[in-house]
């Protein structure tokens, strides 16, 4: 990418896959924004001890398909309509019910799974209350309200979120306030690296919600601005913000 001018890794990054919800095509281009923490592992042992399992806002199923081997009884929601047939020919062979919920509600009985895992999705506390059996856990990593706010205000964009409105205190405090016992609550600011235009470019493509009108053409000015400070300097560095948290209903 070093050397290509601006126009033509703009073009790459807006004709670039952007099926499910897979960054595969930032390897190389950018890196960082990953917690301390492994999700994925911490997610796999909190699975041992489920026998039925909900993933909620599944995306295509990327992450919850190299989970396994999952629960005989595991259902995966999603909310975006182009990722249910992705999440379906991924998850499906594996056993798992993937059903469409464009609401905060989620689509199973009262009581009934024993596990509830979230990464990055909508969380509606009284309604993971609502599903999960007396012990059941709750185990969410949630991406926080300051999540890539610089990159808004470099590119002169309005921030996607008020700030301080979703942290862990935050989301802490609507769990308990819905019945659920806080387990563990972890809080950090990853370093998100951009090595080119192009990467920021396909990173607001995919997080659609980052500058809710986001086009190229309309940040002409300021990416232009961006490109030419990622040439002098290599890179460009924002920060991530992301939580971790584990709750239980109470037997």
């Amino acid at each position: 990418m070093i050397g290509a001018d601006y126009d033509s890794l703009v073009a790459d990054a807006m004709a670039a896959p952007a099926e499910g919800w897979d960054f595969s095509w930032l390897a190389g281009r950018a890196e960082g924004s990953d917690p301390s923490w492994s999700y994925r592992d911490l997610a796999r042992a909190q699975i041992t001890m489920a026998n039925r399992l909900l993933d909620v806002d599944t995306g295509g199923g990327e992450m919850l398909s190299s989970l396994g081997p999952l629960p005989q009884y595991t259902w995966a929601t999603e909310g975006w309509p182009p990722n249910i047939p992705v999440a379906r020919r991924r998850l499906e062979p594996l056993g798992v019910t993937v059903v469409q919920a464009e609401t905060q509600t989620l689509p199973v009985p009262d009581e009934s799974v024993d596990l509830v895992l979230n990464r990055h999705g909508r969380l509606d506390a009284a309604e993971v209350c609502r599903v999960l059996r007396p012990g059941g856990v709750l185990f969410t990593q949630q991406v926080g309200s300051e999540d890539c706010a610089d990159l808004n205000e470099i590119l002169e964009a309005p921030p996607a979120h008020a700030h301080g409105t979703w942290t862990a205190q935050v989301a802490g405090d609507e769990l308990a306030a819905a019945g659920l016992h806080l387990l563990e609550a972890r809080e950090e600011h990853p370093t998100f690296t951009f090595y080119d235009i192009g990467a920021v470019v396909y990173q607001l493509r995919l997080v659609s919600w980052q500058i809710a009108d986001f086009e190229p053409a309309r940040y002409d000015a300021p990416l232009r601005r961006l490109h030419q400070r990622i040439c002098e300097h290599g890179h460009i560095d924002v920060h991530s913000h992301r939580f971790l948290i584990t709750a239980r209903r109470p037997e």
